[in-house]
């Protein structure tokens, strides 16, 4: 066992970890932050998708001790002190882009991360970045138009898929 400290969603935590533990094992039982979700373990699916010292990373890919000293953002840390919803995350709700949710938090995570290398993407700019992002409800029309929407696009030009 070796001791592992980081920075989650600002707060300074630590815990015993094995080497072998993920990261997305760390957040979930460690912590207790189930928001992250594993979806594939094989890095296929990105439902597992947070930030790691501010770049997207999928936490069922990496060691927990790789993350040591690391800042670390989960879904749940996205939102407000307050509770209020971030801007990717109030455009999932108001365009319906998710389904059964189970893809949600790496899809906003994604996006989260897409939105700050680039404002304002086009259609094909997102749906090439959420490559590494699997839905299997709702097609990713929605999912689109909910990322141009929180980038403030106009988003009546969105074809349907």
């Amino acid at each position: 066992m070796s001791k592992v400290s980081m920075t989650v969603n600002g707060e300074s935590v630590s815990g015993e970890v094995e080497g072998r533990t993920l990261l997305v094992e760390f957040l979930r039982t460690g912590l207790h932050l189930t928001g992250t979700h594993v979806g594939c373990d094989t890095s296929q699916c990105g439902a597992c998708v947070v930030h790691v010292n501010g770049r997207p990373a999928k936490a069922c890919t990496m060691f927990a001790m790789e993350a040591d000293g690391a800042e670390v953002t989960t879904i749940e840390g996205i939102a407000g002190m307050d509770g209020t919803l971030s801007a990717v995350q109030q455009a999932f709700q108001d365009h319906h882009g998710l389904q059964c949710g189970f893809c949600t938090p790496g899809m906003i995570m994604s996006a989260t991360s897409l939105l700050k290398e680039n404002p304002k993407p086009t259609e094909q700019e997102i749906r090439q970045y959420l490559e590494g992002n699997i839905c299997r409800c709702t097609g990713y029309h929605n999912i689109v138009k909910a990322i141009m929407a929180a980038s403030g696009q106009d988003v009546t030009a969105v074809a349907a898929e």
